[in-house]
């Protein structure tokens, strides 16, 4: 028997209701599959929590979860509470203490979904995105002065370690090996303003990149790389980008493929000294929140990263076909892809197409 011990933390918003069908997902999967088990710690944290105690979690919160297996997380917002609290309070101290230096978001075009670029068919978008996520832009280092007054000066550092950076670029170039598509690693950066932390970054990717003669690389900066996103989307294989760059193209590349409702992100810890964590990239939807329609979808792809983590890879295969099979046929989908399905008429859909 294969036990797994999974923290879950729907969080806010439609984070709540896409882990509710995770659950289902993942009951199915220890129903029809002998000898994996899932052993929840289930966790209230979020901005209900802070109306309550004035915390996104306890102090501490993160040793409690710390010798878990892996992290499912849903999201985290509140429309009555500041972004910089429910982020910092909660997803960015666990990406940071748990040392989830590499983010992992792929995006693919599927059969049966239509991109708002024209005449993309299926396959023809499919990159991954490497995200540097636990310093760079979102470190959370700076101050302000004389707040409230004319002379009111705020500072916000940057902050780029060779561990780091190097440790995500050489993922990126591993992760390019593994997938063997088009052998072609980009660099996002912006060297010509930036000209401390991102001629370092760009200096790190030159160094690692001597080591793969065999990989095809280029540099762009970050506003010609997000033009060409939605240009040439069919020229990007796997992309490498700090914090916040890797966030703002792993946005654009979901939009280019249909929907924010199909985009995954794995959280690694790579060398498994504290969980990972596994969470859909579209964030809380406020404005679709209660109203039974957010899409699942990615969330069960996370689920489908997780169990590879977890070396479940048979299981997470027979889940993605599944998922992949529901797409194409176009039969019952959420309206973010054109149809009029609810969650959990998804999820239906889902695991009866894994029987």
């Amino acid at each position: 028997m294969s036990e797994h011990k999974i923290a879950v933390i729907p969080g806010d918003g439609i984070g709540i209701e896409v882990i509710t069908e995770a659950k289902r997902i993942m009951t199915h999967i220890e129903e029809t599959n002998a000898g994996i088990k899932f052993n929840y710690i289930d966790l209230p944290w979020g901005s209900e929590y802070y109306r309550q105690t004035g915390l996104m979690m306890p102090d501490d919160g993160l040793d409690q979860i710390k010798d878990s297996d892996a992290i499912l997380f849903g999201a985290v917002g509140d429309p009555n509470i500041p972004d910089h609290i429910t982020l910092q309070g909660l997803l960015l101290p666990m990406r940071r203490q748990y040392d989830q230096g590499i983010s992992i978001r792929p995006a693919y075009l599927y059969p049966g979904v239509n991109s708002p670029i024209k005449d993309k068919g299926p396959g023809e978008i499919d990159m991954v995105i490497f995200r540097e996520n636990t310093e760079g832009e979102y470190a959370p280092v700076g101050g302000s002065l004389y707040s409230g007054t004319d002379h009111e000066t705020v500072i916000q550092t940057n902050v780029f370690t060779r561990r780091g950076t190097e440790r995500i670029i050489e993922a990126a170039f591993e992760y390019c090996l593994q997938r063997n598509t088009k052998l072609k690693v980009t660099s996002v950066t912006k060297s010509n303003a930036q000209a401390h932390s991102m001629v370092f970054w760009d200096e790190i990717f030159e160094k690692v990149s001597s080591k793969y003669p065999m990989i095809q690389t280029e540099s762009l900066l970050v506003d010609a790389a997000c033009m060409d996103l939605v240009r040439w989307p069919e020229n990007f294989d796997v992309i490498v980008a700090s914090n916040l760059f890797g966030d703002i193209m792993s946005d654009i590349a979901a939009v280019i493929t249909g929907s924010m409702g199909l985009a995954p992100s794995a959280n690694i810890n790579p060398e498994r000294e504290y969980p990972s964590m596994f969470e859909p990239v579209h964030g809380a939807g406020f404005d679709i929140t209660g109203k039974g329609v957010a899409n699942p979808i990615a969330t069960f792809f996370a689920i489908s990263m997780m169990l590879e983590h977890l070396g479940e890879n048979d299981i997470a295969q027979k889940l993605n076909k599944a998922i992949i099979s529901s797409l194409t046929t176009r039969n019952v989908l959420t309206p973010d892809l054109g149809g009029k399905a609810s969650t959990s008429q998804v999820t239906d859909e889902i695991m009866s197409l894994m029987d």
